[in-house]
């Protein structure tokens, strides 16, 4: 089975001020989630990825650094807590979720060194753990990987990081 057929699930990374981001997907004001002035990192991964595939790449990174973190991708999510938030959050058809920021701030620290191999590693993980990732697929999944590691530089910094979601 090919990675880019797998029925997946639209994922976009935001960093920023969560209730300004959460206006913006409420008015499906997608194209305003690039504007740096207005966030701190905007990161869409699509609609081919299954979420499983971030713990695959969280534990990529575990194995190449030899290390115990960053903890899976989804224990590193919880749901919205303030009303406020959790009324804004239910405008839209997607799920809006807070990214810990320890996952972040330890996926930003990845030296540029290491992206490649962390790469190669997920690339392997889902290869034998989800599904089979052709030769011509490789690329793409190695820029991803890449550009999941600047997207946690961009919003290390960040007041939120916020993961929209929808099947």
């Amino acid at each position: 089975m090919r990675w880019g057929h797998v029925v997946g699930t639209l994922m976009d990374l935001v960093a920023g001020d969560a209730r300004e981001i959460l206006l913006a997907i409420g008015i499906d004001d997608w194209a305003g989630l690039h504007d740096r002035t207005r966030f701190s990192g905007y990161l869409s991964l699509g609609g081919g990825m299954d979420p499983s595939w971030l713990d695959l790449f969280a534990h990529a990174v575990r194995d190449v650094s030899e290390g115990s973190t960053p903890i899976d991708f989804s224990e590193a999510i919880c749901p919205l807590e303030s009303p406020a938030q959790m009324q804004l959050a239910n405008l839209g058809d997607r799920t809006i979720e807070l990214v810990d920021r320890h996952w972040v701030v330890e996926i930003a620290a990845i030296p540029d060194r290491l992206v490649d191999r962390v790469a190669a590693r997920w690339i392997d993980l889902v290869d034998v753990e989800e599904c089979r990732v052709d030769a011509d697929e490789k690329p793409m999944l190695r820029q991803v990987a890449g550009d999941l590691v600047e997207f946690c530089r961009l919003a290390r910094e960040a007041e939120d990081v916020l993961l929209a979601w929808s099947i």
